[in-house]
């Protein structure tokens, strides 16, 4: 069954391929891989013309929302993606996402969203029509990276994330276009999410304690927006 609708914390790292590697020495005995564990996830992320909601994830506001079109692997336009609205408020994260194949998405987003997007997901089709209309959402940007991925044996609600070769592009804002893109570490940093639904495993928080691994403020959008407009490229 398609998971559709999901509320945990989620906390990011940055980490050196070295703090990789010791970290996973001393956790991996406590995870098993995740149903997708290894996976070049693929996002186009939507916007109004002032990039509001780029900007918004940056001000670290309490409440903050974001609507991206997602991927695992390059689709075709007969493959089932995801759109998603992620909503974070005061420090939870929850995500509601409708799947869709993907020439259906662009039929429903070309023809002024006049049908239903996803019959089976009512309320959810009309908060994402919504945000569609009140911000005009257009493709803003394309971002892509490779997903390693973990759950807890005794608890599959916690899960550790590696991402890796994070890229974008600000053209063939497709998702079919494949999955090329300016890379924007220079030094091959690794985010880690760790998504939570209560408290971490006593296991978890001795090996950040002892490698002195620490939460970073980090959206993957927003940095890369930023960072497009403050070398003039929005």
């Amino acid at each position: 069954m398609i998971q559709r609708v999901f509320r945990r914390t989620e906390t990011k790292y940055l980490l050196s391929e070295q703090e990789q590697q010791k970290l996973l020495e001393l956790i991996e005995p406590y995870l098993v891989k995740d149903q997708y564990f290894k996976n070049t996830n693929c996002s186009l992320y939507f916007d109004d013309k002032d990039n509001t909601l780029a900007i918004r994830s940056l001000e670290k506001p309490l409440y903050k929302e974001k609507v991206r079109l997602r991927s695992y692997g390059v689709p075709t336009l007969e493959d089932t993606v995801f759109l998603e609205i992620k909503k974070k408020f005061n420090g939870i994260g929850g995500k509601r996402r409708v799947p869709i194949r993907l020439k259906d998405f662009y039929a429903w987003q070309q023809g002024n969203m006049k049908q239903p997007l996803s019959p089976e997901n009512p309320q959810i089709s009309e908060e994402l029509k919504y945000l569609f209309q009140t911000y005009d959402l257009k493709p803003a940007l394309y971002l892509a990276y490779d997903r390693t991925s973990y759950a807890d044996r005794d608890d599959p609600h916690f899960r550790v994330t590696f991402d890796k070769d994070v890229r974008s592009r600000r053209t063939n804002l497709n998702l079919e276009s494949g999955d090329s893109g300016e890379k924007y570490f220079k030094n091959r940093e690794i985010v880690m999410e760790v998504k939570a639904g209560g408290a971490y495993p006593l296991w978890f928080v001795r090996a950040l304690s002892r490698l002195k691994i620490y939460p970073a403020t980090f959206s993957k959008y927003g940095r890369v927006m930023m960072r497009l407009e403050e070398t003039n490229q929005l």
